[in-house]
């Protein structure tokens, strides 16, 4: 007979109790995801030049209409989850979210840059920022120099979804004023 482990799941609560206590230290590489504790991969060197890329053309477009974070949380107190996407686009706020983490209500636009995390970035990430409700992502894939535009999540899914490469632009919807060149993204 097979014995069936059962899986223990944090709240977020709990996920910064455990930094308080020194299980988890800033040098932890981590996220919360669905109550788990996941380890991210470490940042190689076009993944990073590719946030930045896209940290410099969204940053001089947005400078007095949103904030750009990089790599820092998302709270979705709902699902248990703390994801770090690779960029987030902020509704602005004045005390630059000071004093607590934004919540899927304040995120516009969510990107991930994807090369060695492609499956876990389109398999568990984006149907968990789909059910949050936050209503665009971007999914910059450097194995194939593409960026997959995703809009109006219903579920876990978006059910607008297309793919642009080289040669197309992207607008973000919450400004479609703000074009991007795909090129530009990727280098």
């Amino acid at each position: 007979m097979a014995t069936v482990l059962k899986k223990r799941r944090f709240t977020i609560k709990e996920y910064y109790q455990m930094a308080e206590a020194g299980i988890l230290t800033e040098r932890d590489r981590v996220e919360l995801i669905e109550g788990e504790v996941v380890e991210m991969t470490p940042i190689g060197v076009r993944h990073a030049s590719t946030v930045d890329r896209l940290t410099d053309a969204l940053g001089s477009r947005m400078r007095d209409r949103a904030i750009v974070r990089v790599q820092n949380p998302v709270r979705i107190t709902a699902l248990n989850s703390e994801p770090q996407p690779d960029v987030a686009v902020l509704r602005r706020r004045s005390d630059f979210y000071a004093s607590a983490h934004p919540e899927p209500e304040d995120v516009l636009l969510v990107v991930e840059v994807m090369d060695t995390t492609a499956d876990y970035d389109r398999g568990v990430k984006t149907p968990l920022y789909a059910r949050a409700g936050i209503p665009e992502v971007w999914l910059v894939d450097l194995t194939t120099d593409t960026v997959e535009v995703l809009r109006r999540p219903a579920g876990d899914r978006y059910s607008d979804a297309r793919s642009l490469r080289r040669g197309d632009q992207v607008t973000i919807s919450a400004f479609p004023d703000v074009t991007l060149a795909i090129a530009d993204l990727l280098g």
